[in-house]
This record gives C-alpha cells, structure tokens and sequence, in this order.
C-alpha cells in the first residue's frame, strides 16, 4: 500500500507543479515518491499498474477541462463526456505506466539517476507522436532563471531531464544507496556557466493585438455576421488610433469561434483591405479557409497595408476532437468546431515578409509542439504570432497552461511572441519567455505593445529536439546492460 500510495503522491505533485496551483518548486521532487516505490517493487506487472495508476490521476488532474470541452462544445451528454475523458485518460496514462515498470529495473543500477532522466524524457517526448501533447515536466521551470538557460540549448526537454534528475537523486538518497551515485548531480554546476537569459529591453516595434470576446455559443444569422465583423474593424481602428504613439505596424486577430471567410466573402474581404489601407499596417487575422478538395483549413491570412493578401498559413497540427475526430472515435463523438466536416491540416511552415523583416504564425495548439514551432525561425521568422481561441476552455486553468507552454516556445528559440486570443490571454511574451503584459480575461480590449526582430538563431533552433534523441539512446543502453551486467 505504501508503493501504491507514493506512486499517487508523484501524480499530486505534477499536478500542483503547474497551474492552476502553480507550485514550481515541487517540480525537481515531484518524481520522486514513484522512484523510491519502483526502487522497493521488484514485480514488473505491480510496477506498471502503479504507474498506470499514477498517469491517470496525473491526466485527469491537469486536463480535467477536456471534459468540460466534450460536454459544453461538442454535443455530448455529461456521462459521454465523462466515458471519453476518461478513455483519454487511460491511454495517455500509459506512458507514465512505461516509465514505472523501466525505471525500476534502473534504479538497481550505479547509472540509475542520468538514466532514468534519460528515460523520462524518452518517453514524454512521444505524447505528441502518440495522439495528444500538453505540459512536459520541463515547463514548470519557466519561471526559474538558472534551469532556462538550457532552453534555447536543449529545448524544453532539457528542463525535463534536469528535473528527473533531482528526482531520482533525491530519491537514491532517500533509499540510502552509496553516496558516490550522487556525483551525477557535479554536472548540475555547469548551469551557471551557460549564457544568461538576455536583459529586459523595450520594444523598437510596435503591434494591436485584439481580444474580441466574441461567444462561442453564438447563432450566427447574416446581420449578426455582418455587425460581428464591423464590429471587429472598429476595435481595430480604436486599438490604432487611441494608442497615441507610434503606429503599429502590424494588427493581429485571433482565432475566433465566427464565420471570418476572406477568399468566399466578398464583404468581408473589403472590410479587412479597406481597413488596411486605411491604418497603414499589416493584418493577421484568424480565417478558414478551404482546400482544393472543399475541406476547411484552419488558417492565418496576412494583408498588407496595400490592402493585398501576400501570404496565408493553413495550420499543420490539428486538435483531436476540437477540429477532427480521430478513428476510432470518429462514429461516437462530434468534434468542437462548427464547421462541416472535419478540418484538413496545412501542409508547410509559411514565414511571411512583414517590409524588410519576417514573421511566422503558429496556430493554437501547435504551440505544444516544440520541433514544430522552431521550424519558422530557422526558416527565417524574426517574431513569431500565436493566434488561439481558449474560450472552449471555458473558466478553466487550461488557459494558464496554454500560456506557459508558449512562453516556452519563446525561450527555446530566443523570439518574442505576440499572443492574441478570442477572450484570453492575450500576451507579448520577450525573447526569454518573460511576461511582458497581458490583457483581462473575459472582456473585449486591445493591446498596443512594442516588440523587437531577432535574426540570430539558437541551437535549439538550429538542431531541433537532439536531445530527446540523445536522451532515448542512452536510455537503451542503460537497460540493455541492465539485463546483461
């Protein structure tokens, strides 16, 4: 009962390590009560119920609002809801029960505290791969100045490995192994020697972000489309010409839950050209568009202050059940979106010329995916825009976490990131993942925020997720010679 009892305990601890609680320190010791359990139970099949165990609290506990999604959006009764949550649940827990019945045939070993880091990022680094990424351990030290350093080195992951380290070294200790295996933590010291985060600066540029408010239970009729998108170039106008300093020189809008058709709407497109032309600034808005085939894309169009579409982005990354059904749920559930049929994702990262300057857009919930998201800046962008809707959140810590997984993508490549969202929160994020203001929730405002273009690249950017990949492949030699030695 006690090994079942700290297996639960790391469950608790990862989930109060990250918002709503928000409780970062617990973050290095947060894995260790399950190492400790899997160090005392040589049954592999109770290891991996432990763990199984452990990761479906942990996904129930972090993602508890994926129900409140399923029941108020997507056309489901709450006992289907419920019944889906909590398949969801039980596959993603896997991973965790993976990680269990592993790490405790490591913990035996000298090479115990790198290798079940290693094993641990091994194994996160597949949630993404294997239907549905969120919080990685690693994000709970965006706000610790020393462990960020590795970001723009190792990406997110590496924060992760940091943190598993502690873990199992706190854990060792605790089992009172030999006192030498604690000389893995000597390279923790390095830390300190790797570049700082950079200084905060002002802005040389400046930017509207909109934060529309619009209702994600709306009816649409043709004059309520008409009012909601004048309605939207009036907040534009007032975000430009109220700001009283420089004139932006580019006007974001979020994703939003409405009918917004540049390329089939003819009124709709004069509206966004006109207001173009009229502030002297680009437009990135929040479109769907469709695909040869007739199927929607999810996408961003950039006008220019011409009043010329010059570029669109059709999101990669989609959401299961938020813009498709996944097989084999596709004949039991409906998906989040209105739109008819399931959503196509794009095909390529698009970067964008802004005058002399470039930009990338990422999409939402692509913002989870740190390979992904870095492929804009090495593909030229100079400032990266998150355009997301988070209403179907509803009044969720959903929104929190969403924040810090892209203050991350910040950090990892070293780019601000303008955040603009339906009804909250919406951002200007610097270069090393600081919050540098955000608008209320719930309320229809705008943000005139400065930013700056960064050209150099970090090795993040440059390499992608190496380190996982290092990761995994010492993670296989420490088992293999577990089973051999």
């Amino acid at each position: 009962m006690l090994n079942w009892a700290l297996s639960l305990l790391s469950a608790a601890l990862l989930i109060f390590a990250f918002p709503k609680w928000n409780i970062w320190w617990f973050a290095p010791a947060a894995l260790t009560p399950m190492l400790i359990a899997m160090a005392r139970e040589a049954r592999p099949f109770r290891r991996f119920l432990m763990g199984w165990t452990a990761g479906i609290v942990y996904w129930f506990g972090v993602c508890y609002w994926i129900q409140i999604v399923l029941a108020l959006h997507a056309d489901m009764s709450d006992a289907e809801a419920w019944a889906l949550f909590a398949l969801f649940c039980l596959a993603k827990g896997l991973h965790i029960a993976v990680f269990a019945l592993l790490s405790g045939m490591l913990m035996r070993r000298w090479w115990a505290v790198p290798c079940v880091a290693a094993l641990w990022v091994a194994i996160e680094v597949t949630n993404g791969p294997l239907g549905f990424a969120w919080l990685t351990l690693g994000n709970a030290g965006i706000g610790m100045s020393l462990p960020m350093r590795l970001a723009p080195i190792t990406g997110v992951y590496g924060l992760s490995f940091l943190f598993a380290l502690m873990s199992a070294a706190l854990a060792i200790a605790i089992l009172r192994h030999p006192t030498r295996q604690l000389a893995w933590l000597l390279p923790v010291l390095l830390l300190g020697l790797l570049p700082p985060l950079p200084p905060v600066q002002r802005g040389t540029d400046t930017a509207v972000l909109l934060q529309p408010n619009i209702s994600e239970t709306e009816e649409w009729t043709a004059t309520s489309v008409d009012e909601m998108q004048r309605n939207l170039v009036d907040l534009s106008l007032g975000g430009v010409f109220s700001a009283g300093g420089r004139p932006p020189s580019i006007v974001v809008w979020p994703e939003v839950p409405a009918p917004l058709y540049y390329y089939d709407d003819p009124r709709f497109r004069s509206y966004l050209d006109t207001l173009a032309r009229e502030i002297h600034a680009y437009l990135l808005v929040g479109i769907v568009a469709h695909a040869p085939d007739g199927a929607p894309l999810n996408s961003a169009v950039l006008v220019s202050p011409s009043g010329i579409a010059i570029s669109r982005y059709d999101k990669v990354n989609l959401v299961p059940f938020g813009e498709f059904v996944p097989w084999p749920f596709d004949s039991i559930a409906n998906k989040v979106s209105t739109e008819v049929g399931d959503f196509e994702p794009g095909k390529r990262v698009v970067v964008s010329p802004v005058d002399s300057h470039k930009i990338g857009t990422f999409i939402c919930y692509e913002s989870v995916f740190p390979n992904f998201v870095r492929q804009f800046v090495n593909d030229g962008a100079q400032v990266l825009f998150n355009i997301s809707n988070d209403g179907w959140f509803g009044k969720s810590a959903a929104r929190e976490q969403h924040l810090e997984i892209v203050r991350m993508r910040a950090a990892e490549n070293r780019r601000w990131i303008l955040r603009s969202t339906n009804d909250g929160i919406t951002a200007t994020i610097d270069a090393a993942g600081r919050l540098r203001g955000t608008l209320p929730l719930y309320v229809q405002s705008t943000s005139y925020t400065g930013f700056q273009y960064i050209s150099s690249k970090t090795v993040y950017t440059r390499f992608g997720d190496w380190f996982p990949f290092l990761c995994a492949t010492f993670a296989l030699m420490g088992l293999i010679a577990e089973k051999i030695l």
